[in-house]
């Protein structure tokens, strides 16, 4: 099992500078979820205070790519293939939770899916679909 401290640590050590700067904290990482938070900040924020959809995607990519680790048991370098992410509503409030599964795990490619709500009204504002080569 996985620790969120490595997690973190994998995160930390592996993923770009930009996206370690949206302040990702890693709650959960276990065989079939894994949890992280974002504190929504002004630097996050496009016009008129909504989270910026970069944001929201990298968010979504990055607790995929967690969440094949907490699959595999381990931490490893995935390559994202794909990444559908769609915007439900405008992302505001204080911070986002991402929740991210594998739906499917194979010897080469994997599958996974994320979705986003934003806190305190804890109302989705996106879901994001994705494949991994291993």
């Amino acid at each position: 099992m996985i620790t969120p401290a490595q997690a973190q640590t994998f995160m930390t050590e592996n993923f770009a500078p930009w996206v370690l700067d949206l302040g990702i904290t890693v709650d959960a990482v276990a065989p079939d979820e894994t949890l992280l938070t974002v504190p929504i900040t002004p630097r996050l924020a496009r016009h008129g205070g909504i989270v910026s959809g970069q944001a929201l995607a990298a968010l979504a990519d990055t607790a995929m790519v967690l969440a094949c680790g907490g699959f595999l048991g381990q931490m490893r370098p995935v390559a994202t293939v794909t990444l559908d992410t769609q915007f439900l509503r405008p992302a505001t409030g204080d911070q986002l939770r991402a929740r991210a599964k594998v739906i499917k795990g194979g010897r080469s490619m994997m599958f996974a899916q994320c979705t986003i709500a934003a806190t305190p009204a804890g109302k989705d504002v996106a879901f994001a679909s994705a494949s991994f080569a291993i």
